[in-house]
């Protein structure tokens, strides 16, 4: 539980603060004013384990982590959670996140829990050592492939879940930063492997999803006074070569800047 309020409810940022959720997914967090995923329809519907799609709820750039859209320092608060074990550079994702950002939260499952159980779409281990976050290349989808095998022969996976989610903060690393963060990364990843796990069928959660967009809107409630009231400028947040002095504001719709001015994603009509 202090996981999901670390991740889903609680956040340092006043009314005014423009907020970034990268990898947003089917679940973006509820503070977020911008949001940017990549593969926002079903073609990589194995790197979300709610539904195959990613919500349009709010403006969401269709882009890549390593090479965002934004403009330096653009946000006062990034949010990145589950996303890290799944990039193929996780140094360059955090160096975008912390030129685009003043401070935010970064969340990853820690490589001892995810060595019993691991999803087939995630390409590191992941630890913290000190204040340092350490990938590490994974070559398969099991840190043992006998025991692996055994798991899912044995019909016990859903259950193993179970016993290591009652005690879910240690099975993640958490860290709230400000300015920088110190990234280590070690071998190399097989592109073979890459190519496996980024088609992997992911393991659907949709009640799972629902479930945790429900609890979020009712422990989020008393916050509501949190969220920005006034729209974000399309030009405020952009790199400079990117901008279209229009005086734009942002839409829940879907931006993808590769492509002219007025067809850059279709309109959404999903609900926050």
């Amino acid at each position: 539980m202090a996981s999901f309020h670390r991740r889903r409810i609680a956040i340092p940022v006043g009314a005014d603060a423009v907020v970034l959720d990268v990898g947003s997914g089917d679940k973006p967090h509820w503070r977020a004013d911008v949001l940017l995923d990549r593969y926002v329809e079903t073609a990589h519907a194995g790197q979300r384990s709610g539904r195959a799609a990613a919500r349009v709820s709010r403006p969401l750039f269709d882009a890549d982590a390593a090479a965002m859209p934004f403009a330096d320092g653009a946000f006062d608060y990034v949010v990145c959670s589950h996303v890290l074990e799944h990039v193929p550079d996780p140094q360059a994702v955090v160096a975008e996140m912390t030129r685009v950002g003043r401070a935010g939260y970064i969340e990853v499952p820690e490589a001892a829990s995810a060595k019993i159980l691991d999803f087939p779409s995630h390409l590191w281990w992941c630890r913290l050592d000190g204040s340092a976050l350490v990938f590490r290349a994974k070559s398969a989808r099991s840190f043992d492939p006998e025991i692996g095998a055994y798991i899912e022969r044995a019909g016990v996976e859903r259950r193993l879940a179970k016993l290591l989610d009652a005690d879910f903060d240690s099975r993640v690393v958490a860290l709230a930063w400000r300015g920088r963060v110190d990234v280590r990364v070690h071998g190399e990843l097989d592109p073979q492997f890459v190519e496996v796990a980024t088609n992997a069928a992911s393991h659907r959660q949709v009640g799972q999803s629902l479930a945790t967009r429900a609890l979020t809107a009712v422990l989020t409630l008393p916050k509501r006074s949190q969220r920005r009231r006034r729209p974000v400028e399309f030009d405020r947040v952009v790199r400079p070569e990117l901008r279209r002095n229009t005086g734009e504001l942002l839409g829940r719709r879907v931006y993808r800047l590769g492509e002219p001015a007025g067809v850059a994603g279709d309109d959404a009509t999903s609900s926050s």
